[in-house]
């Protein structure tokens, strides 16, 4: 068993090339071999988001505080709140951050493909960001 100590890793700002606004990504983790799942704990700012990017093997979010937004391509944006379990589809476009005015954190997890987990694409755009959530 391994066990990564809270506040032994440093925190990491979002790289801006992948994020619109503040993001913190905190206690990243990797598996061992045979194992391929990673991820990390990711705090947005209100305002903040992923860019639109995809995953081989599709993603889980398990939001542990605040309120977001997500959304596939194609498909409605949706409210996520703490306790939410999202499942992000392989190979799907989607994004996912903050509200406008509340922050959001989650554990993202997704597995490991050929040496590749994510692929980043272009900024979500204030428009598509910005559009009415729809309601389950």
């Amino acid at each position: 068993m391994k066990i990564t100590r809270n506040g032994s890793q440093p925190s990491a700002a979002g790289p801006t090339e992948n994020f619109t606004g503040h993001v913190r990504i905190d206690s990243r983790f990797n598996a061992e071999e045979p194992g391929r799942a990673g991820g990390g704990i990711v705090t947005f700012e209100p305002g903040a988001r992923t860019n639109w990017h995809t995953h081989p093997l599709g993603q889980t979010l398990i939001v542990t505080s605040g309120i977001g937004w997500t959304q596939c391509e194609g498909g409605p944006k949706a409210e996520i709140r703490a306790g939410h379990v999202v499942w992000c589809p392989c190979q799907r476009r989607h994004w996912h951050g903050a509200t406008a005015t509340a922050a959001m954190t989650h554990v993202a997890i997704a597995e490991v493909l050929d040496g590749k987990v994510v692929d980043w694409m272009e900024p979500v755009t204030d428009a598509q960001y910005l559009a009415p959530i729809q309601e389950d």
